[in-house]
């Protein structure tokens, strides 16, 4: 089969992810929770210590993250990447969206946010309304509460935290509508992300559509089309075509 045709199969399948079974918790990691309402009554510390809801600042597309401040890590890089993609997007942030960034090591200050907001926005070349990009901390519960509604996973490991990078579009609802995976984004994707946000449209990254329809090889080494995984679900699809035809068809006029 054409492998063009594959991939054009596999992102018609891409509705169906959400449907299927969920995903083992990892220790660390990101599971796409799309179409999730995230919990907005959750209560945070902002950048001068203030007590501030995560609905109160989600009201319009927003872009979600999680580092921890003192990270010598991939932390730096996302949020280094993240403020050249703030001075190429084309948006003003405050109006046009909102990036909150939050610190899921609990002993983080909000002093140290502070300092953390000032750095960056500091490389940001064009002027940024405060209230665009937020940098927050918070209490153990309410942070555990956050990252597990995001699909957000990490563990502390010989003192460090172990962790992944990721910007999350989420719509002015709360919904979570996109995930980019990484730790360096192409502003048109980002851009793309907020639009969809702005709309409230989901939809699975690539990445997990490829995850889906491909398996590893490990006597090939190499990655290979899972026939029985994405023909299984086919057929339940089809069954479930034929099966909804078969009910609700208009029935034919009764015989004299």
């Amino acid at each position: 089969m054409n492998r063009t045709i594959l991939l054009a199969l596999c992102l018609l399948l891409a509705a169906a992810l959400p449907a299927a079974a969920e995903e083992e918790k990892p220790k660390v990691g990101v599971v796409e929770h799309l179409g999730r309402t995230l919990p907005l009554d959750t209560e945070l510390y902002d950048e001068n210590g203030n007590t501030v809801t995560l609905g109160s600042m989600i009201d319009r597309p927003t872009i979600l993250m999680f580092v921890y401040y003192k990270c010598p890590g991939i932390c730096t890089p996302l949020l280094t990447e993240t403020a050249g993609v703030v001075d190429k997007l084309g948006m003003e942030p405050g109006k046009d969206y909102r990036i909150l960034t939050v610190s899921f090591d609990t002993e983080e200050t909000p002093e140290l946010a502070r300092d953390k907001k000032e750095t960056y926005l500091g490389q940001v070349d064009r002027p940024v309304d405060p209230a665009g990009w937020r940098f927050l901390t918070g209490e153990p519960e309410a942070v555990q509460k956050l990252t597990d509604a995001a699909g957000f996973y990490f563990m502390k490991e010989q003192g460090q935290w172990v962790h992944s990078g990721a910007l999350i579009a989420v719509s002015p609802s709360g919904k979570i509508t996109r995930y980019l995976v990484g730790i360096r984004h192409l502003p048109f994707d980002v851009r793309m992300a907020l639009y969809e946000a702005a709309e409230g449209r989901t939809g699975p990254t690539i990445a997990k559509v490829m995850k889906f329809c491909f398996s590893y090889d490990p006597e090939g080494k190499r990655y290979a089309f899972d026939i029985v995984r994405v023909g299984g679900l086919l057929v339940v699809g089809l069954a479930g075509v034929f099966a909804a035809v078969f009910l609700f068809r208009p029935k034919g006029k009764s015989r004299a």
